[in-house]
């Protein structure tokens, strides 16, 4: 008998509350390595403040959330090792260049071979021309590129990425596109909010449409 298998997010009776407008009510999921999950709906239904729950940066009222079988806890090494996430517009550190910021996190993340692969992450992102830059000095998609890099650059088993299409042109997009899918084609779980029918057509392989609540 084959021995089930572990979700590589569950997600039990989530509710969060912000005063007395209930914003996420009783929200349930899970994601096992090689689905990804788009979140759909409305501005303000609810879906960033469920993302920002699955990776600690809200505390939900109640409900569990589970990160490869553990609890999450922002401050797990485990946790830490396993999700990656673009949810905000980052705040990257201002004295440090583009490939500096990569080169710390993939450092930090203990990869065997950093310059190689940031390298190949600075490629992808069609980064190259601009590794030397500052942050400040990027113009909105490079920013948007950059800040989809760091969770390219590290270690990873889920990935949760709210709107990640932001201020990305048509070439843009089609890339990300193909990017998830291949994270998903390698096993990997994703969380998505997405308000690109495009980019949830390519990638999702289940669709979750979050309701406002009145």
């Amino acid at each position: 008998m084959s021995k089930p298998r572990t979700p590589v997010l569950k997600v039990s009776h989530l509710t969060k509350a912000y005063g007395p407008h209930v914003i996420v009510k009783d929200f349930s999921l899970e994601v096992f390595g090689g689905e990804a999950v788009a979140l759909t709906g409305r501005n303000g239904a609810g879906k960033s403040t469920i993302l920002r729950c699955l990776v600690g940066a809200d505390r939900p009222d109640s409900g569990l959330i589970e990160v490869c079988g553990e609890k999450l806890r922002e401050s797990s090494p485990t946790i830490r090792r396993h999700l990656a996430t673009v949810i905000d517009d980052l705040d990257f550190f201002p004295d440090l260049s583009v490939v500096e910021h990569l080169d710390l996190l993939a450092r930090a993340h203990g990869l065997p071979d950093c310059e190689t692969a940031v390298d190949a992450v600075l490629h992808e992102v069609a980064l190259v021309a601009q590794s030397g830059q500052l942050p400040d000095t990027l113009s909105s998609g490079q920013r948007r590129r950059l800040a989809l890099a760091t969770a390219f650059v590290r270690p990873r088993q889920l990935l949760v990425l709210d709107e990640p299409e932001q201020r990305l042109d048509v070439e843009g997009v089609e890339w990300l596109a193909q990017r998830l899918k291949a994270e998903r084609d390698q096993g990997l779980a994703i969380v998505m909010a997405s308000h690109e029918p495009s980019l949830v057509e390519r990638v999702a392989t289940k669709t979750v449409r979050i309701q406002e609540r009145p």
